[in-house]
């Protein structure tokens, strides 16, 4: 195996004297093209460029010498290190880092980043980088071959963003754009390392938070989830109702990357508890008053959710794809219409009996392994001399599928 391998991040500026004391003694040196291009490798030295990294990793494990790798900003963050560092290659690391491409990136946008979320799409799903520009107003997305700016904004056209797409951070051909989603996916881009998506309404002189990557105060001023009813703006009896969204909640699993449709969303009670957990949400609601309702809540709770005038399942066709959908009006007609997108789980609640062997008709018919409860809370509410009674609800059925 190589005697000493030494891996440099490269930012740049000029490198520092341990950086420049390792090249200088190195036998082999690694890297992207444009990196050892920019540094001065000793005549000599074996040349490795960096392609497929499990190749490379492999010929600097046997080479027999002294072998630096060259890396783009901080080789520790989304970058080289963790790859090196696997057991089958047998390397021991020193590490030399620079200012990560993100910081580089914020620091040339002029703005705080300890309120943003960072995620990378190189190599992953851009999709569920996207839905994390949903659901936060800040997020920088380290980008990659199918994974860049025009990708990130067409599945965005429909959510208000701006994009600062950085194009040869660190290179004298650096370029930074603040553009439009459909500027974005027009424009051809070169050798772009992050993209920072921006909400309509950053929050710059904020205070900051306590937790990096998280807004100021999130999840909101409620501690918990399947809060009261009366935690929300609705119409009496238009909500659903704390012990139903509890359950609906757990089956859903919303995660951060997710995105979750709530159908029929009414106040929007079980959407937002979804975008609570980091989950990107759209709420689908057909009555007018009822969007203003859903929009008043997000603001409440500190949370981004995407409003849709309409009636499903008609509204469904124009939606992004779901992880997760919960129906709470509609039927089984709009479960069907769930179910053709091909969700992860969908959860349904009713409360009128006949709907429910329909529905799970529905479901199994559409490659879905169901389940469901009727589920019925009584209350304990207080009566005269300190003693309590059983408050009845109306029953509830809730019904979901996993697919298979």
């Amino acid at each position: 195996m190589a005697d000493r391998v030494t891996v440099i991040g490269y930012d740049g500026a000029p490198l520092s004297a341990p950086a420049v004391q390792a090249l200088r003694t190195a036998t082999l040196v690694a890297g992207p093209e444009r990196l050892l291009a920019a540094v001065t490798v000793p005549e000599g030295a074996e040349r490795v460029v960096l392609g497929n990294v499990h190749v490379a990793a492999q010929r600097i494990g046997a080479h027999r010498g002294i072998a630096v790798v060259l890396a783009v900003g901080d080789p520790g963050f989304f970058g080289i290190v963790r790859l090196l560092r696997r057991a089958e290659y047998g390397l021991e690391l020193e590490i030399v880092p620079a200012v990560s491409s993100v910081a580089l990136a914020f620091a040339r946008a002029s703005m705080p980043w300890d309120d943003a979320r960072v995620v990378s799409a190189l190599g992953r799903d851009v999709r569920r980088a996207a839905n994390v520009c949903r659901a936060f107003g800040k997020v920088a997305v380290l980008t990659g071959p199918g994974a860049g700016p025009a990708e990130l904004a067409a599945l965005l056209p429909d959510v208000p963003r701006t994009f600062v797409v950085c194009e040869h951070l660190g290179t004298e051909r650096e370029e930074i754009s603040m553009v439009s989603a459909e500027h974005a996916i027009e424009h051809e881009w070169s050798d772009v390392d992050v993209v920072i998506v921006i909400g309509p309404a950053p929050r710059a002189g904020a205070a900051a938070g306590w937790l990096a990557g998280e807004r100021p105060g999130f999840p909101g001023p409620v501690r918990g989830w399947a809060v009261p009813e009366d935690a929300y703006a609705h119409r009496a009896g238009a909500i659903t109702r704390a012990e139903v969204r509890a359950l609906a909640v757990a089956r859903l699993g919303p995660r951060l990357g997710d995105l979750v449709w709530d159908i029929g969303a009414g106040s929007g009670s079980v959407g937002i508890e979804c975008a609570r957990h980091g989950a990107a949400v759209v709420a689908v609601e057909q009555d007018a008053f009822g969007c203003d309702l859903i929009t008043e809540n997000a603001g409440r709770f500190g949370v981004e959710v995407q409003v849709v005038h309409g009636k499903a399942p008609e509204v469904l066709s124009r939606l992004p794809l779901p992880d997760v959908v919960f129906v709470g009006g509609g039927g089984p007609s709009t479960v069907a219409a769930c179910a053709a997108r091909r969700p992860e789980r969908i959860v349904a609640a009713m409360s009128e009996v006949d709907r429910v062997a329909e529905t799970r008709a529905v479901l199994e018919r559409s490659g879905y392994a169901v389940e469901g409860c009727l589920l019925q809370a009584s209350r304990l509410a207080p009566v005269a001399g300190g003693a309590q009674r059983l408050e009845p609800a109306h029953p509830a059925f809730v019904v979901w599928g996993d697919r298979a």
